[in-house]
């Protein structure tokens, strides 16, 4: 079994900063910054899962949920990774994420 530890890590940081920012920096795009990751992460676990079929798009929860909705997404995602070079994709996706989200 692949060790995902560094991208879950990666991820629950991203997440805690979100959680503890205040509302206007949410508001400012890092909520969606957050929301965006998750949904490329939900994106990806889907098409491993199923290469055929047609992604379904992760709803937005609104900016208090983003931190949990990249948490699911890349605990998903973990499940269904082959390589180290996908990990080490995801992780680099994460640190831009949280780079642009300012937090």
């Amino acid at each position: 079994m692949l060790d995902t530890k560094r991208l879950t890590q990666a991820v629950d940081h991203f997440a805690d900063r979100l959680r503890a920012a205040p509302q206007s920096r949410l508001q400012r795009g890092a909520a969606a910054e957050a929301l965006g990751l998750a949904r490329e992460f939900a994106r990806r676990a889907q098409l491993a899962e199923a290469p055929g079929a047609e992604p379904r798009e992760m709803p937005d929860a609104g900016m208090f949920a983003a931190a949990d909705q990249i948490t699911v997404a890349v605990h998903d995602l973990a499940l269904v990774l082959t390589d180290e070079g996908q990990i080490d994709e995801a992780v680099r996706l994460v640190e831009e994420a949280q780079k642009r989200a300012g937090v």
